[in-house]
């Protein structure tokens, strides 16, 4: 579906088109009326994308053209983007650099030259933006004034019903139960006397199925004066058209052609002191405002009144429940097993074809206890008897071949994302399907968290883990399938065998450098490199030297556990590498040093580094220059004495993240001039001394106060086996972060002695974990002042733990008010915790916390790998802070 982000692209291009720093330096080049020209001519083209997008199934041509006119939009993304680095570089140089500095950035190019090439960049994409509007009118297209969701309308849900047939349904029965018992409680709010329980999961998972087994139990019907079917599906949550659904329902009897007062006044007729139950099936709607409209009709029954909601949404959920929902997993393989003998055979006739049945247990295998994949793989099978039929399906996973059997399902919910977030979605074509990474950071890394945030909500990523400055999750097989087949041809994987020779990939995931060699050899245009499948070393010189002159757009790029002494030159001085944003290093043992010149890429946004050095370049032109940085990971610098000069200089810098560094003596003092830092987190410097700066608190890092001007966003402060520990540094406490630090985790500092009384100064602090500190044997008085604190988590501190223990503890007093409390493993929250974790912050289970409470005890090195985005292996859980 290439067609599905030419939309949003144009977007894009015509937002950067207006950028002022792109038509200041389009002004002095004299180039204004072919800017205009262009802005015109793709402002015109998208007027009618929509009406392309819902043709185009039906009109190859139109396919053809939609292809084309994204490949062009992405083509002007770069060339906008090459224009946007020259403002920026003109920027640099206004600001005071010198001379040596400003000509190093343009060693290969002249300012003539450049110009001459953007105004020619700028010519031939008129001209092939003027082709691609003229082709249009062939087809007759109309334009749209407003975003709809192209094909929606042929994409419609087949509408649900209530009757079940029970024997179908197979491996529900511990959810079914727990069901029944909230809907045989009385209400839980004694001001309403209607309860809502959502049933939440991916497409195909048997929510529907879920929902038919409990409406048409025996149990219900004794209880329940009434119960009601409704299939909300696609509806825009209109409350007419909702209430005239209900009132069949209820009534049996044909919709009534009566206006809203009317309507609602049968409606509560039907319902007033009836205790009733109401199925509003496949939910879409997230409107608050719109759920309580239709609400305040159905609040007329009787005490015990239930309203079950199935949906894919978790947000759905969040607007609509009272109770606690139940999200689906998958099925067990047994309970898989016997649903798809029972699609494949007739009954008993398994026994007969055994290695049919063998083969079949392969192929459930692939299906992950998805209960929709399990029925149509077995439905497809039925009658057929060739072994070689079954062989074919379990090898080549035909599910992907056969879509409309399995997919449409899942893509039900593709199709309802907005563009931006399918553009997201498709991207994970290309990665692993575990622990995707997601950044906690400003700017495009925080527009990419909601995006990742949104599509959790939507149920299309799993197993979602906060660890504060990243979010991991998981992709259902299915779901990745899916993300691969609405894929288009900028995203290459291996054996897309379609797509090797194709000139618009721009995203490539490959088995190794070698593959994207071959690649950059017929491609120029490639954007993001990954070698999720390999261990491996990634690369020599001859593979970034080939980067550095065939591949000029590069924005993401891994060289991980590569061998070369020298990070080659090509990579800082090449003109072309300019825009790159992500320059990953990690583990590379044998790199010297990186180049003194990195202050050339100024667009760079993700730094990741290992390096022999004992000091990072950052006079002139080093890494104190690269003013677009906002996380910076040094990892395993075993040299490493210092911070480098020139730090105080990354005002956009916001995750700082120093691990395994064993010879780093001190942080900057320049460190406390961070104003944009939220997340600070250091693991593994055995001689780092955080109190550090000779007892001059004005001049250390300690001297980080309020009286120095200087403001804070830092929101968490992660420490952990750093041997000369003894106390929290003075600026963490009576600094600025004293009001913006939520999160405190201190983990084998094993000369950690007391947390300060002045602890009570943080007055945002929201959860604090201590962690493997034996010598840490009390905790300060003023705890109860810290009233945003919620959560308490001590483990392996034997005498702080005596002190906590509930009722008799000398400390318990000071924390029994918290609403959690974990105690070496051990949940002894009070009756007020009954919570759960949503978006991050804590409202819990038990289950949930011992989960949480594995993750913290990763490593900073799996952080990392995560940060990396490498999900290579499934990562295990070492010992703590072992290397």
């Amino acid at each position: 579906m290439a067609e599905s982000f030419a939309f949003q692209l144009a977007n894009q291009v015509l937002g950067k088109l207006g950028l002022l720093a792109l038509q200041e330096v389009v002004l002095v080049w004299g180039v204004k009326d072919v800017l205009e020209d262009l802005k015109n001519t793709i402002s015109t083209i998208q007027a009618v994308i929509l009406d392309a997008e819902e043709q185009k199934s039906n009109n190859h041509q139109i396919s053809d053209w939609l292809r084309k006119l994204k490949n062009a939009l992405y083509d002007a993304e770069d060339v906008i983007d090459e224009i946007e680095y020259e403002a920026l570089r003109r920027k640099v140089a206004k600001s005071g650099s010198t001379g040596k500095r400003v000509r190093s950035l343009f060693s290969t190019s002249t300012p003539l030259a450049f110009r001459f090439k953007m105004g020619h960049n700028m010519k031939n994409l008129r001209e092939r933006f003027d082709k691609i509007a003229a082709d249009h009118s062939k087809f007759n297209l109309t334009e749209r004034v407003i975003v709809v969701e192209s094909n929606m309308g042929n994409r419609k849900r087949e509408m649900t019903h209530s009757y079940v047939d029970v024997s179908h349904i197979i491996g529900r029965d511990r959810e079914k139960e727990n069901i029944l018992s909230m809907l045989m409680q009385p209400s839980n709010d004694e001001q309403e006397n209607v309860s809502v329980i959502p049933i939440i999961g991916i497409g195909g998972m048997g929510k529907t199925a879920l929902a038919k087994l409990v409406f048409n139990d025996e149990r219900v019907i004794e209880r329940f004066d009434k119960r009601m079917w409704v299939c909300v599906s696609d509806e825009d949550f209109e409350t007419e058209k909702l209430t005239k659904k209900i009132l069949v329902s209820a009534t049996k009897e044909s919709a009534p052609d009566l206006p809203l007062d009317e309507l609602q006044t049968q409606l509560r007729n039907e319902l007033d002191n009836r205790r009733y139950l109401l199925v509003l099936d496949d939910v879409w709607n997230d409107d608050r405002e719109k759920w309580l409209k239709l609400k305040e009709l159905l609040v007329g029954g009787a005490d015990g009144s239930k309203i079950v909601v199935t949906t894919r949404k978790k947000s759905v959920a969040s607007v609509m429940c009272t109770l606690p929902p139940q999200e689906l997993k998958g099925l067990s393989h047994q309970d898989c097993m016997s649903l798809f003998v029972k699609c494949a055979f007739i009954d008993g006739e398994g026994k007969h074809y055994s290695n049919l049945v063998k083969l079949g247990d392969e192929i459930v295998k692939k299906c992950g206890g998805v209960p929709l994949a399990v029925r149509a793989l077995g439905c497809f099978l039925f009658g057929k008897v060739d072994e070689h039929v079954w062989a074919s399906m379990r090898d080549n996973e035909i599910w992907k071949s056969k879509e409309d059997r399995i997919l449409p399902v899942l893509k039900l919910s593709y199709d309802e994302l907005p563009a931006c977030l399918k553009q997201c979605f498709v991207f994970c074509s290309i990665v692993s399907k575990r622990f995707c990474p997601s950044g906690r950071n400003e700017d495009l890394e925080d527009i990419g968290n909601v995006y990742v945030t949104e599509l959790c909500s939507r149920s299309f990523f799993q197993d979602v883990e906060d660890l504060k400055f990243f979010v991991t999750f998981k992709m259902h097989d299915l779901v990745h399938d899916l993300a691969q087949s609405v894929a288009q041809f900028d995203h290459y994987t291996p054996n897309d065998v379609a797509k090797f020779h194709s000139s618009e990939v721009r995203h490539v995931s490959c088995h190794g450098p070698e593959e994207v060699l071959t690649l950059a050899q017929k491609i120029d245009k490639i954007r993001t490199i990954l070698f999720p499948y390999t261990d491996g070393g990634a690369a020599g010189k001859s593979f970034v030297s080939t980067c550095t002159s065939r591949v000029k757009c590069i924005r993401y790029l891994d060289l991980s556990d590569s061998d070369f002494e020298a990070l080659p030159s090509s990579i800082v001085n090449t003109q072309p590498w300019t825009p790159n944003q992500t320059l990953i290093l990690d583990e590379c043992g044998e790199l010297e040093e990186l180049p003194s010149d990195m202050g050339n890429l100024i667009s760079l946004r993700f730094l990741l580094v290992t390096t022999k050095q004992r000091t990072l370049p950052g006079k002139e032109n080093g890494m104190g220059c690269l003013f677009s940085l906002r996380v910076l990971l040094i990892n395993k610098c075993d040299n490493l004495e210092s911070m480098f000069e020139g730090i105080q200089n990354l005002k956009a810098l916001r995750t700082l993240i120093i691990s395994s560094c064993p010879s780093l003596v001190s942080l900057s003092t320049s460190v406390k001039h961070l104003t944009a830092l939220e997340h600070l987190i250091i693991y593994n410097c055995e001689r780092l001394d955080l109190m550090d700066g000779g007892g001059d608190e004005e001049n250390g890092i300690q001297g980080y106060s309020s009286s120095s001007g200087s403001s804070s966003r830092l929101r968490s402060f992660m420490i952990g086996n750093l041997p000369k520990l003894d106390a929290l540094p003075h600026w963490l406490i009576h600094g600025p972060t004293a009001t913006t630090l939520r999160y405190l985790h201190i983990q084998s500092c094993h000369k950690f002695k007391a947390l300060p009384k002045s602890l009570e100064n943080l007055i945002s602090l929201q959860q604090i974990e201590i962690k493997d500190c034996p010598t840490l044997s009390a905790l300060p008085q003023g705890m109860h002042l810290l009233t945003a604190l919620q959560v308490l988590v001590i483990v392996d501190c034997p005498e702080l733990s005596k002190r906590c223990t509930p009722q008799t503890g000398e400390d318990w007093h000071c924390i029994a008010h918290l609403p959690r409390l974990c105690l070496d493993g051990e949940d002894i929250s009070g009756e007020n915790s009954g919570f759960e974790e949503q978006n991050g912050t804590w409202e819990i289970s038990k289950s949930l916390q011992q989960q949480r409470q594995r993750n913290f005890e990763k490593p900073i090195r799996e952080e990392i790998s995560i940060a990396k985005g490498r999900a290579r292996r499934e990562i295990k859980k070492p010992d703590r802070f072992r290397e």
